[in-house]
């Protein structure tokens, strides 16, 4: 296992094309709302094709609604066995989105009916699937404590648009935990801005998490992956979505994040050396 965190690529698809999206801003019957930084003429494959390529697994395929489920399998069977799959997964539909090619299924809204998360679906969905190819998305929003003052972030669903019962906090992702074997968390309050990560809940994930985590939400400079692994003391990994170049960013280079991935240095560090 690396001793630094790892870049984790994602292919997030939405009206059946891969697009960057400003978080929180995908809301039901409100198409004004929605902000979107990129919309790539590449079929979701092409970008399999290319995490291939570099040997980056552990990557998401995230649809983004209704109607992208067949974009989302040409993703899969373009790199079977390598990526997980999220978006309207259920009991009904998890074990054909891993017979379709995906290496572990995330979970989001189904397991958190009218804003209470639910035990036993989540139980159920683990013996249906497995431990350990289930991943459960606890994307957040963050709060202010009442009583401390203290920053606290709260599990919301449905597009990050409904608040839960569930805080980012070690007895509930203790409890959870059991059940599956990766976080999926993004910061939805500074996703797709491109202004910098949430550098306190990468600390908190690091601290309380009894299993991998990967970090998604306002990655913005290629030494955000050095400040996310200094942070979590490598334990929790990072998605970069819109400042990518590959997703029309103009900061963060793919070649570079490969190059991490392996040696664990930023392109200036390994310069240094040569010195």
């Amino acid at each position: 296992m690396p001793s630094h965190s790892q870049f984790r690529p994602c292919i997030d698809i939405h009206a059946g094309a891969v697009k960057q999206i400003v978080g929180g801003s995908l809301r039901d019957g409100d198409a004004a709302a929605l902000r979107t930084n990129f919309v790539s003429p590449h079929a979701p494959a092409h970008f399999s094709r290319l995490f291939r390529q570099h040997a980056l697994g552990g990557g998401h395929v995230i649809m983004l609604g209704a109607g992208n489920d067949d974009a989302a399998a040409e993703a899969l069977r373009a790199w079977p066995g390598a990526l997980q799959v999220g978006g309207g997964v259920t009991a009904a539909n998890a074990r054909e989105w891993l017979a379709r090619g995906a290496a572990k299924v995330i979970v989001t809204s189904w397991v958190f009916p009218a804003a209470a998360l639910s035990l036993p679906r989540l139980a159920e969905l683990s013996a249906l699937v497995g431990r350990d190819r289930l991943v459960v998305d606890l994307s957040c929003r963050r709060r202010t404590d009442p009583v401390t003052g203290a920053p606290a972030w709260v599990v919301a669903t449905d597009r990050w648009q409904t608040p839960t019962d569930v805080a980012i906090a070690e007895a509930p992702l203790r409890q959870i935990a059991q059940f599956c074997s990766e976080f999926l968390v993004h910061a939805a309050d500074v996703e797709g801005l491109c202004q910098g990560i949430d550098g306190e809940l990468v600390a908190l994930l690091a601290q309380i998490s009894p299993i991998p985590v990967t970090y998604a939400g306002g990655a913005h400079r290629l030494d955000d992956l050095a400040l996310v692994s200094r942070l979590s003391g490598g334990r929790v990994d990072l998605t970069i979505g819109s400042a990518l170049d590959i997703f029309g960013g103009d900061q963060i280079k793919l070649a570079d994040c490969v190059r991490w991935n392996r040696t664990g240095q930023l392109p200036a560090e390994e310069d240094e050396e040569k010195q």
